[in-house]
């Protein structure tokens, strides 16, 4: 325990500043690194199941996609930039399959390429997309706040589902699965991201311009005037993102208890590996992205 609170406490404040303050490249770059180790902790899971991974065509797909993201986030107009990374990842993930197959090809045991091609493929779906869109959730008008909104709402399930599951916890959500997972642990998880959720985004406006008076972010990082939504969207929309969240680590789970292991990896002390620490930002990422690209094309 006095290893993750050692490790949450150095990481977090260098994520926060990684976020508020850094150029939009370098926050590209840190996701890329990101996703590389992460889909690298996910190809050693796939092991197990008999799969033996492309590896280094993994590693050059994920590594060009970004190369991409980092271009896109040179561009300063809202709606060209959501509009690009649409077909961009579109073009990304339709193309993924036949080039991996194609690779898969050239290995002289022709059983082993065709689940090596689908593994890498789901690696990039499921690790680099996400990964991308929370880049892109910080390129657009507002970003900083979105992104932190999204940080927080996790942040906030993930530790209420611990311990209101483990102080009350009595119902099991998916014992195969995940069997310390509670029933009562997950309401808990939405309550606590719906408050917290709420009141960021709220407290927006005073929070952007807190941030902005002490240099932090520009003003189009911020929320301001009629970027703030109303109170129903938001308490809705931060639920949505914690259900997504908690299903996120629930197929993480899936993924390694087939796979025979506790942690995707051990990097970081307390906390396992990178995966493990990013399973629940993968599939609540998406959910932010969807609405703040929606609201940018209204």
């Amino acid at each position: 325990m006095i290893q993750r609170v050692v490790t949450a406490v150095v990481l977090i404040p260098l994520v926060l500043l990684l976020v508020l303050k850094a150029p939009l490249y370098l926050i590209a770059i840190a996701a890329g690194a990101v996703a590389l180790l992460a889909a690298g902790e996910f190809l050693k899971l796939v092991i197990p199941y008999g799969v033996q991974p492309l590896w280094q065509a993994t590693y050059g797909y994920i590594a060009l996609f970004f190369l991409f993201v980092i271009i896109a986030c040179t561009n300063q107009v809202p709606l060209v930039e959501t509009t690009a990374m649409i077909y961009g990842l579109a073009l990304a993930v339709a193309i993924a399959p036949f080039i991996f197959l194609t690779l898969a090809m050239r290995r002289s045991a022709i059983t082993s390429g065709y689940p090596a091609a689908a593994a890498s493929t789901f690696a990039f779906s499921y690790i680099a997309i996400p990964m991308a869109l929370l880049v892109q959730i910080r390129q657009q008008p507002a970003g900083a706040i979105l992104v932190i909104y999204t940080m927080l709402v996790v942040w906030a399930g993930d530790i209420f589902a611990y311990f209101v599951g483990k102080a009350i916890g009595r119902h099991r959500m998916a014992p195969d699965v995940s069997p310390k997972k509670t029933w009562e642990g997950a309401v808990a998880s939405v309550v606590a991201s719906v408050v917290i959720g709420t009141v960021w985004l709220e407290h927006g406006v005073a929070i952007s311009t807190w941030l902005m008076q002490t240099g932090l972010i520009e003003r189009r990082d911020g929320m301001f005037g009629l970027q703030r939504p109303g109170l129903w969207t938001v308490m809705v929309l931060s639920a949505v993102v914690n259900i997504a969240a908690q299903l996120g680590d629930l197929v993480e789970s899936l993924i390694k208890r087939g796979a025979g292991v506790k942690d995707s990896g051990s990097i970081l002390p307390g906390h396992g590996g990178i995966l493990d620490r990013v399973d629940a930002m993968l599939f609540a990422v998406p959910v932010v992205w969807a609405w703040s690209a929606w609201r940018l094309m209204q």
